[in-house]
């Protein structure tokens, strides 16, 4: 009897132990940074800007950069969220239609994606790892209205063609569902992800 104890004992230290070392190594929280960035001459830059279309082809534009913290997994919400930038608004015939800046608040999602060999060269944050994702951020607008920022990037010959890159957002009850694309020496509509040390 006291054998059988200690073998089961025995067994579930090294279980427990197993078990400790995977959450270590596979459930740790990611730190990352995200940007709206400018691409100039294969350089990757700060401040960019990115737009998306709702329903009738209203347009909002926004710049921004953050961080945040992803739960270990992947899987539910963080509040350790930062950053944020500015917002314009237009109408259907391009007509301003309103402006300010936005904070993030949290975040609601984060996927990372596959990574990439042989970026340009990163004068963002060269020293951390970029990465391709999927982001989406809560803010909360200057004039008091709240939404949804997603962030989506991509790595070209890396990620798989049903992912765009840009931006997408709501503000209030409209959602500007529809990104614009990336055009091929208009520097716009690019983002990134950094993972951080």
């Amino acid at each position: 009897m006291n054998l059988d104890r200690r073998w089961f004992s025995g067994i579930a230290v090294v279980l427990f132990s197993t078990l400790a070392s995977v959450s270590v190594a596979f459930g740790q929280a990611a730190h990352v940074r995200w940007d709206i960035e400018s691409v100039q001459g294969g350089n990757s830059l700060p401040g960019g800007v990115a737009a998306a279309l709702a329903e009738d082809g209203s347009k909002i534009v926004l710049t921004g950069s953050g961080t945040f913290v992803a739960p270990a997994g992947g899987d539910g919400t963080s509040s350790a969220a930062t950053g944020g930038g500015t917002w314009q608004t237009f109408s259907s015939s391009n007509v301003p239609t309103g402006s300010g800046t936005y904070e993030v608040t949290g975040l609601v999602r984060w996927e990372k994606g596959l990574g990439r060999a042989n970026p340009p060269t990163d004068f963002i944050d060269p020293s951390d790892p970029e990465s391709d994702g999927l982001a989406v951020l809560r803010i909360e607008y200057s004039d008091g209205s709240h939404g949804i920022l997603v962030v989506s990037c991509i790595f070209a010959r890396f990620t798989p063609a049903s992912v765009f890159e840009g931006i997408t957002a709501s503000k209030g009850f409209v959602d500007y569902w529809n990104h614009v694309h990336t055009v091929p020496g208009v520097d716009a509509n690019r983002t990134l992800f950094h993972i951080l040390h």
